[in-house]
């Protein structure tokens, strides 16, 4: 596998730590991503996107989804088995786990729901007023003294 060094983007830009990042954390070595449990990612919508993973065996108390530092953090730990339980064979793996995923700018998590097992996790993108593109009507002539000029929204 290749290394390649981020530095040079490091010395050279300003505020876009979080690419680098991202970028640094794609570039790593894959083999060591968990693979426990299955997860889907569905796009739901132009910026509506769910998630959904394979939780059976957990309840809705023992699983955590929490929102920190644009990223979302599910998380299940199950109580104490029976002690007295003799098994023949042990397939079914209820072990602890917790998954990171890294949201964008401005996607929230909307709900979640606990299904036949599946835990599903929506999100959307809500981009505010201030950011979203607007049109600036143009005036002719000298028009603009003293006048506000009005914008309207492209969306």
């Amino acid at each position: 596998m290749r290394n390649f060094d981020l530095a040079p983007l490091y010395r050279a830009t300003v505020g876009f730590d979080q690419i680098a990042d991202l970028m640094d954390r794609v570039l790593t070595d894959t083999a060591t991503t968990p693979s426990y449990p299955p997860y889907n990612i569905e796009k739901t919508a132009e910026d509506a996107w769910r998630i959904s993973i394979a939780v059976a065996g957990f309840s809705e108390d023992d699983l955590s989804v929490e929102v920190r530092e644009n990223a979302l953090f599910v998380s299940a730990r199950k109580a104490a088995e029976d002690e007295n339980k003799t098994y023949l064979h042990r397939g079914i793996a209820n072990r602890a786990f917790e998954r990171r995923f890294a949201l964008a700018d401005h996607v929230h998590v909307t709900g979640a729901s606990h299904v036949n097992g599946m835990l599903h996790i929506d999100l959307v993108r809500e981009v505010p007023e201030a950011l979203k593109p607007r049109r600036i009507a143009i005036a002719a002539g000298d028009t603009l003294e003293g006048k506000a000029v009005e914008t309207n929204s492209v969306n």
